[in-house]
């Protein structure tokens, strides 16, 4: 029982964090990421204790992975392109 509270408070924690409107494109990221390890720690205790099978849980964890690949090459892309991963450098309406 003391595993999904725990991964309750982890994913409670990543909500609070992401709120927050920091101005770094890179902690947005980071707790999006702990969302997500929060979720896969949720659901791999749940499956382990009703004895589901866990390919459901890797193939979840190769979507995952390809989320983080993608956040990643856009803060990449975001540095190349304006120099910093300041939310307010980053303007929809500039061509």
């Amino acid at each position: 029982m003391i595993y999904f509270i725990m991964s309750l408070f982890m994913f409670f924690c990543g909500l609070l964090v992401f709120s927050f409107n920091y101005n770094h494109f890179l902690i947005t990221l980071l707790s999006l990421e702990y969302i997500v390890l929060s979720l896969f720690w949720f659901i791999f205790v749940y499956m382990l204790f009703m004895m589901f099978d866990l390919y459901f849980l890797m193939l979840m964890l190769t979507f995952w992975v390809c989320e983080a690949t993608l956040g990643l090459s856009l803060l990449v892309s975001m540095i190349r392109g304006y120099g910093n991963d300041y939310f307010s450098s980053f303007n929809l309406l500039q061509c």
